[in-house]
């Protein structure tokens, strides 16, 4: 099927999902909104969050999606399921894929999580984990000074690595926990940093690659994958700061996006 793939987020986090999925179906056409004018959803409402994400999905509506990717933990967390019951194509969030590869990363079943506020609240990523592996104990931490940093561009460096070793503090003494689930599509932006902070000796996971493979199975599953020969057209849009949104993309993908346009909701 020709039809573009959506793929919402609250800002720019959701590019380390958009960049694995283009790696792994580089025949797929992929559509991107990230809502970085009100970025972070982590301290919204549910009903907020909830609003956000409908505006986003209905804006990519016009696009007439094959399959919706939500690459934001947050409305994952909180509009997941009203989603599925709602729209007539496939929708994928991030916590059910980063669970699963923790679990399989994991040697001692002492896995950590961090996220914003409101994923940490929501107990999505325990809830998960217990339900796949019920002796699994879960650390879980909200690092809500993380999203606007890495909103800001500033990804490496002596500011980036007093932040995230401040927010990261409650966790660098628990010496059993051997993985960490970076709950948040930003975080991986900030990934080096992050594995300075721990060190070595904890396996850090992203959502990105397990969240790309679940994507290819359901559209080969559902025949919806493309088959014939193109150069993808992706388009990425932001609410926000376009320069800004701009580098960054750029800068995380290694090359010039050709289409990035800025608009409102």
């Amino acid at each position: 099927m020709e039809q573009p793939i959506g793929v919402i987020d609250s800002g720019v986090g959701g590019l380390t999902v958009a960049k694995e999925l283009m790696r792994q179906l580089p025949k797929e056409e992929f559509i991107y909104l990230g809502d970085t004018l009100r970025c972070p959803y982590g301290s919204r409402t549910k009903d907020e969050v909830r609003r956000f994400t409908w505006q986003m999905v209905n804006f990519l509506g016009q696009y007439d999606i094959k399959m919706l990717v939500v690459a934001c933990n947050t409305a994952t967390a909180f509009v997941l399921p009203e989603l599925k019951a709602h729209l007539n194509i496939p929708v994928v969030g991030v916590i059910q894929p980063g669970a699963r590869a923790a679990i399989k990363t994991s040697r001692n079943r002492k896995i950590g999580v961090i996220g914003t506020e409101g994923t940490i609240s929501s107990k999505a990523y325990p809830n998960v984990l217990k339900d796949i592996h019920s002796e699994i104990e879960v650390y879980s931490l909200a690092c809500p000074r993380l999203v606007p940093m890495v909103e800001q561009g500033i990804l490496s460096g002596p500011e980036a690595e007093h932040i995230v070793d401040e927010s990261l503090k409650p966790l660098q003494h628990i010496d059993e926990m051997d993985t960490l689930i970076l709950g948040c599509t930003h975080y991986p932006l900030l990934k080096p940093v992050i594995q300075k902070v721990l060190g070595n000796q904890v396996t850090i996971i992203s959502s990105g690659e397990e969240t790309a493979r679940e994507v290819s199975t359901i559209l080969a599953y559902g025949n919806l994958l493309f088959h014939g020969e193109r150069k993808p057209n992706h388009k990425l849009f932001t609410t926000g700061n376009l320069a800004l949104f701009q580098h960054i993309a750029n800068n995380w993908f290694g090359y010039k996006i050709p289409h990035i346009k800025s608009i409102r909701l």
